[in-house]
């Protein structure tokens, strides 16, 4: 009965002392790092020509999805390749480009201009009864008929689909 009882008043310290320690350990993991990024010397072959496509379906990940293509167009300039990417925008992920705020304007104006193509399900448009005339910088052109079905047809013809999780 004694070590059961030294045990348990051992386990109860214990767990007593990590409670009381929770909160330093949470408000240094939260604390920026007080030492600076240093610039890894980095060894990589070149990246080379590749096809990617880019599902978007919610409007949550915009940002996410369009930093991600950024930074593989930066790395592909550095590291030596080039890309089609193609980010095809169906469901939820259509009505974003009615209102898209000021750094996404700028963001999508930029990769545009690098050669990124967005393309927009037509399906989604009839069932959320959207004018495609009113999103952000969409013409005919960047319609396809489905694009669920545009991401299965770009992947047939070797584009690999690139889903970043949240």
């Amino acid at each position: 009965m004694t070590l059961k009882m030294n045990l348990l008043s051992v386990a109860l310290l214990a767990s007593m002392s990590a409670a009381a320690m929770a909160p330093a350990v949470a408000a240094e993991a939260a604390a920026p790092s007080a030492d600076p990024y240093v610039a890894p010397k980095i060894k990589h072959e070149k990246y080379g020509d590749m096809k990617v496509v880019v599902p978007l379906t919610d409007p949550a990940l915009v940002g996410m999805k369009l930093r991600n293509i950024n930074n593989m167009l930066g790395a592909l300039k550095t590291w030596g390749g080039k890309a089609d990417i193609r980010v095809v925008m169906y469901a939820a992920g259509v009505a974003w480009l009615k209102n898209p705020d000021a750094k996404e304007k700028e963001m999508l104006d930029k990769l545009r201009g690098e050669g990124v193509h967005f393309e927009v399900c037509n399906n989604s448009l009839q069932e959320q009864n959207i004018n495609f005339h009113s999103l952000y910088g969409v013409m005919d052109a960047d319609i396809v008929p489905s694009g669920f079905a545009e991401v299965a047809f770009l992947q047939n013809r070797k584009h690999f689909a690139v889903e970043p999780a949240k």
